[in-house]
Formats: structure tokens, C-alpha cells, sequence
């Protein structure tokens, strides 16, 4: 009688066998000890019934094994083209910002200060004063009573950064924010071990805000390229037309219309 599993999910071996190679190959390929070709990353895909986000995590991390990547430049942080601001600042209906990949706000409008002020008031800020989405999810108690869905925005906050971290191996500053999570945070470590990766997100966020209450609000994030080597991520939230979540985002964006402005400096440290 065979022993039970200790994990779900296929054995190296029934995953090699589907993808047609042999265990000991595909041995080296999962361990980063060479670099797979492209039909052999298709076959391990189909193999494993990736989703699209998962096979492009499965593409980054092969391109990060090998002596090539090794001698590749990391990505580094840019600046923000004053354009950006502008941008930002023209959608006064609509909450919206950049991140980077470690879950840093970078760049906001008036609407998403006023939305996440929360957020801003907390502790968690990294030492240059940039809230961090990553760090108050976890260390911040308070989170929980702003994110309703407290438990979906970890998880899909943490499939963010282990996307970025398979993209960006080299990023010290990363792997740093991960270390700090994973010894200060529980649930963040029960995340991460999980290994759920996202690289585009869009849905529904319900958010509990302290003055005008409870807002659900459907929002999209997309690639906000500025260098070759640098890729941000813009997000916009807004509110379905004709409902009290439209209404009180309205509210929030008037008291924010009255605010003075205090966007976020457009120099950033370098990786």
C-alpha cells in the first residue's frame, strides 16, 4: 500500500512524464540550474494547467537562471515624468496611483489620498515616507477595518510581489520588505508559502472608509512603462453610476478638491 501524500499537486516525475522530459531535466529546470527553451516552458505549462499569470511567472523565472541574467543589469527605479502627475490629477471622479513592484505608492491624485487616508496616517510608511500597500496590510491592525475583504487584498497584494520577485531577483531592497514580512507578520508567511502569483489584477474592492462609510468600487491596473528598464503599475478605482458608492466617492473627491496639494515627490532611490 502506498503512503498517502504530504502535499497535493503532481510529483516532479508525473510532471516531466506530461511535459515529455525526462525528471532529471526538468529536476534542473524547477531548481534554476539551467535555463529551459521555450517549448519545454510550453510543455511544463500545459503540464501544470497553468493560468496566464502563472505561465508568465513560470517565463521570468527560467530567464532568471543561467549565467546571462547573472550579467544583466536589474531594473531600477526611475523618474516620474511630471506628465504622470498631471495625468493622475486629471481624474477627479476616479481614485488612482502607481506602484511599484515592492508595493511602494509612488505617485496618487488627491481622490486616492483622500480614499486610503488610513493608509497615510499609519506608521508603516517605509523610511522615505511612502506608504506602502505590502507593509500596512500586515504590520497595520487597522487595515482590516478599512480592506472589508481583508483577506483577498493579502492575498492578492502577495501574488503581486512574488510575481515582481521572480521578475527581479537581484532587487535587494525586495527581498528585504519579504524578510521584514515574513518575521514580523504570520499571515503574511502563511501567503507567501502559498505561492499564489498575480501580475494583472482588476475586480471589485470594498473599502470601509472612517467618514463617508462603505464604497464598492470596480478597479483596473495596467503596465505604466517609463524606461526599458522600468515598469510601474497604474491603478484606477471608480464607482458604478447611479449608486450610493458613486455618491459617497463624489463626497470624498469634493473634500479632496478643498485640499492642499500633497503629491508625492517625483524622485525616487535607485535599486
Amino acid at each position: 500500500m502506498s503512503k498517502p501524500r504530504r502535499v497535493p499537486g503532481l510529483r516532479r516525475e508525473e510532471v516531466a512524464q506530461l511535459a515529455s522530459i525526462s525528471t532529471d531535466y526538468y529536476t534542473r529546470v524547477e531548481q534554476g540550474r539551467m535555463r529551459a527553451s521555450v517549448p519545454v516552458l510550453e510543455a511544463v505549462a500545459r503540464a501544470l494547467q497553468l493560468d496566464e499569470d502563472e505561465r508568465r511567472y513560470l517565463f521570468d523565472l527560467s530567464q532568471a537562471a543561467g549565467p546571462a541574467r547573472r550579467a544583466a543589469c536589474p531594473r531600477r527605479d526611475v523618474e516620474m515624468p511630471p506628465s504622470v502627475q498631471w495625468m493622475l490629477d486629471s481624474m477627479t471622479q476616479s481614485s488612482a496611483f502607481v506602484r511599484n513592484g515592492r508595493m511602494e505608492v509612488i505617485a496618487y491624485n488627491a481622490l486616492f489620498r483622500a480614499l486610503h487616508a488610513p493608509m497615510f496616517d499609519s506608521d508603516t510608511s517605509n523610511r522615505s515616507g511612502r506608504p506602502n500597500i505590502a507593509r500596512y496590510l500586515f504590520l497595520d491592525p487597522g487595515s482590516a477595518d478599512l480592506f472589508v475583504n481583508w483577506e483577498a487584498a493579502a492575498v492578492t497584494t502577495v501574488a503581486l510581489m512574488r510575481a515582481e520577485a521572480g521578475r527581479e531577483r537581484r532587487d535587494r531592497a525586495l527581498r528585504e520588505l519579504i524578510g521584514e514580512l515574513s518575521a514580523l507578520s504570520t499571515q503574511f508567511r502563511i501567503q507567501w508559502a502559498a505561492h499564489h502569483v498575480r501580475i494583472r489584477h482588476y475586480g471589485i474592492k470594498r473599502l470601509h472608509h472612517p467618514d463617508v462609510g462603505r464604497l464598492e468600487l470596480a478597479y483596473r491596473s495596467m503596465d505604466l512603462p517609463l524606461s526599458n528598464r522600468a515598469v510601474y503599475d497604474l491603478t484606477v478605482y471608480t464607482a458604478e453610476p447611479g449608486t450610493s458608492s458613486e455618491a459617497r466617492l463624489k463626497l470624498l473627491a469634493s473634500w479632496a478638491a478643498r485640499q492642499p496639494s500633497a503629491t508625492e515627490p517625483t524622485r525616487h532611490e535607485s535599486r
